[in-house]
C-alpha cells in the first residue's frame, strides 16, 4: 500500500531542497520509537539526525505523549491576540529562568526562521524607537545559517547560501570573515579584527550583530573559540550595537552546555530558540530579549511590536515544550552528552586517516566528518539506509547529531556506518564531485 502514496508523494509533494519529480530517494516512515525509525517495508533505521536536531529525547516518549494528550483535552489552539493561557505563561517563565538574567521577555513564533525574522525586526524597531532610524543593517560572520525566509536568508553565508538566486530581493547585509581559531583554543589575535573594523566603520548603520554562538550549523558545521564570542560581545557594547545569538540549533544541551553562549559566559541582547524546544513534537520557537529592548519598543510610536503569527504560542506546543524542558533537566543530560561526545570521538577517528577527509571534529553531541569534495546525495543517502542508519549529509559534510538517549551499541552502529560509507567514497567512485549544494 505504501507504494501508492509514495507515488503520490513524487507527483505532488515538495520536500526540503528538492524538486517535484526529482529522481532522489525518499524513504517512507511508518512509525518511530526511541531512536529508531520504522520504514513502511519493515526496516528499522537508527536515527543519527534527531530529525534535524530537535528530537533530543527520541520518539514516542511517554511523558511527552502525555503532555500532548492532557493539553488536547483542554484546547488544541486559541488565538494569542487578546487572549492568553497557562502553558504559554509558564513556558515564558521557565525560559526566562533558564537563560541569562538580562533576558526577561519572550515572543513566541512558529519556527526558527521566524524567530530570526522577529529578532531582526526587534532590533530595527528598537533603534527606530530611540530615534536612530539609520540602523537598518545587520553584521554577521561568513559560513552562518539562520533560516530560509528572506530576512533570515539575508544573513546566511552569501556563497553557501542562496544569495545568487535572490540577490535582487534580499536586504544587503555586512559580512566579515568567520573566526578560524577552533573551539577549546584561545582566539587568534586576527580573528576579531574584521569584526572590529566593520563596527568601527559602520556602527551607525548596524542594528545588530547576529551569529550562531560557538557552532555554525548548516552553513558548514564549524566550531570556533569562545574567546571570539566574548570579544564580539565587548565590541557590540563598545559601538552601541545589539547582539543577537541564534541558538536554534545549539540550545537545550547539544554542545554540552544548556546554551552555547554559556561556553563564553556572555548574554546576548536577543536570543533565538527553536528545534529542540518541544523535543521534536511540534513546531515552536521563541525570541527572548531584555526589558530595555521590549520597553523601548513599547514606549515609542507605534507603541507595540509589529509582528503576530496566527499560531503564536500554540497551547499544544507550549505544553509539550514545558514537558520536554522538565524531562531534560530531570535527566543526567550533561553526562549523556559527554558520553556521546566520547563515543563520537572514538567512533569517527578512523576517518581522519583517509585522503579524501579534510577534518574530523566533535563537540558535545555533534560529530562531523568533512570531505575534500562534495557528496552525490542520490547515491550516498541509500548507502546509509542499507547499513540500518539514518544520516543526512550535505555538501562536503557527513555529520551526526543523535538523540541524547542513544545507547552505546546504537551510537557505535552509527559511527561504524559513517566510517564505512566515507571509506568507500573517493573521486573515482562517482559519489564525490567538485561542487555540491545542500540537499
Amino acid at each position: 500500500m505504501h507504494k501508492d502514496w509514495i507515488a503520490a508523494d513524487s507527483d505532488h509533494v515538495w520536500h526540503p531542497y528538492s524538486a517535484i519529480g526529482a529522481d532522489f530517494p525518499v524513504f517512507p516512515v511508518q512509525s518511530a520509537h526511541g531512536v529508531r525509525l520504522r520504514l513502511a517495508d519493515g526496516r528499522e533505521l537508527i536515527d543519527g539526525m534527531s530529525s534535524w536536531w530537535c528530537a533530543i529525547h527520541g520518539y514516542n516518549h511517554p511523558k511527552l505523549n502525555r503532555a500532548v494528550e492532557e493539553q488536547l483535552a483542554d484546547m488544541a489552539h486559541v488565538m494569542f491576540g487578546g487572549l492568553t493561557h497557562r502553558p504559554a505563561v509558564e513556558l515564558a517563565q521557565r525560559l526566562v529562568a533558564l537563560t541569562p538574567e538580562p533576558l526577561q521577555t519572550v515572543f513566541f513564533a512558529d519556527s526558527g526562521s521566524v524567530a530570526v525574522e522577529v529578532a531582526m525586526k526587534m532590533a530595527i524597531q528598537y533603534w527606530a524607537a530611540k530615534g536612530e532610524t539609520g540602523k537598518q543593517r545587520f553584521l554577521t560572520i561568513r559560513h552562518g545559517y539562520h533560516g530560509d525566509t528572506l530576512g533570515a536568508m539575508s544573513v546566511c553565508d552569501p556563497v553557501t547560501g542562496m544569495h545568487s538566486l535572490f540577490s535582487a530581493t534580499l536586504p544587503q547585509q555586512v559580512f566579515v570573515a568567520a573566526p578560524e581559531c577552533p573551539f577549546g583554543s584561545p582566539s587568534c589575535e586576527d580573528d576579531s579584527q574584521a569584526m572590529a573594523a566593520a563596527l568601527q566603520e559602520q556602527a551607525g548603520k548596524i542594528a545588530a550583530v547576529i551569529l550562531e554562538p560557538i557552532v555554525q550549523g548548516a552553513g558548514g558545521m564549524r566550531f570556533y573559540s569562545a574567546d571570539y564570542l566574548r570579544r564580539v560581545r565587548s565590541l557590540c557594547d563598545q559601538h552601541g550595537v545589539l547582539l543577537i545569538a541564534d541558538e536554534i540549533a545549539t540550545g537545550f544541551g547539544r554542545t554540552g552546555k544548556l546554551f552555547a553562549c554559556e561556553h563564553a559566559g556572555i548574554a546576548p541582547d536577543i536570543l533565538c530558540l527553536g528545534k529542540a524546544l518541544t523535543g521534536g513534537y511540534l513546531t515552536l520557537a521563541a525570541t527572548l530579549t531584555t526589558r530595555d529592548v521590549s520597553h523601548t519598543i513599547a514606549c515609542e510610536a507605534p507603541g507595540l511590536f509589529m509582528h503576530g503569527p496566527t499560531f503564536m504560542a500554540n497551547p499544544l506546543a507550549c505544553a509539550t515544550a514545558l514537558a520536554s524542558i522538565q524531562l531534560l533537566l530531570e535527566s543526567p543530560w550533561q553526562a549523556r552528552v559527554q558520553h556521546i561526545e566520547h563515543g563520537l570521538r572514538n567512533g569517527l577517528e578512523p576517518c581522519r586517516e583517509l585522503d579524501h577527509v579534510s577534518d574530523v571534529r566533535v563537540l558535545g553531541a555533534i560529530g562531523v566528518v568533512e570531505l575534500t569534495l562534495a557528496l552525490d546525495m542520490k547515491s550516498v543517502q541509500p548507502m546509509f539506509v542499507e547499513r540500518g542508519v539514518w544520516v543526512r549529509p550535505f555538501g562536503r559534510l557527513v555529520y551526526l547529531m543523535p538523540p541524547f538517549v542513544i545507547d552505546d551499541e546504537d551510537l557505535l552502529t552509527l559511527t561504524d556506518a559513517v566510517v564505512s560509507v566515507v571509506r568507500s567514497l573517493n573521486q573515482a567512485s562517482g559519489r564525490l564531485s567538485p561542487a555540491g549544494r545542500v540537499q
